[in-house]
């Protein structure tokens, strides 16, 4: 059974700093391109970041140059570090992977990032 498991989110002033993390388990890690995703209130779920089991990179405009996804294929985990962050990062950030094995879509349970201005 695949299991996603989030941490790390929180509260933190403007131009502070949070580390996401997602723990895998039940699946092929490290052949899996990793996501994160958020979704403000209101709003529609974004696409934030993504990092292939090459570990190329890419990323959303809004966040280019503050954040960082990564991934540790030894403890199956993917990471998103934030810097610099802005009330309009304010959302539910979700991990998200679709698994070339199993052919399925896996989405994490979603932590909170609240930036106060």
């Amino acid at each position: 059974q695949v299991q996603l498991v989030e941490s790390g989110g929180g509260l933190v002033q403007a131009g502070g700093s949070l580390r996401l993390s997602c723990a895998v388990s039940g699946s092929r890690f490290s052949i899996n391109a990793m996501n994160w995703y958020r979704q403000a209130p209101g709003k529609q779920r974004e696409w934030v970041a993504t990092i292939t089991g090459g570990g190329s990179t890419n990323y959303a405009d809004s966040v280019k140059g503050r954040f960082t996804i990564s991934r540790d294929n030894a403890k199956n985990t993917v990471y998103l570090q934030m810097n610099s962050l802005k009330p309009e990062d304010t959302a539910v950030y979700y991990c998200y992977f679709r698994d070339l094995l199993l052919q399925r879509n896996y989405w994490g349970q979603g932590t909170q990032v609240t930036v106060s201005s």
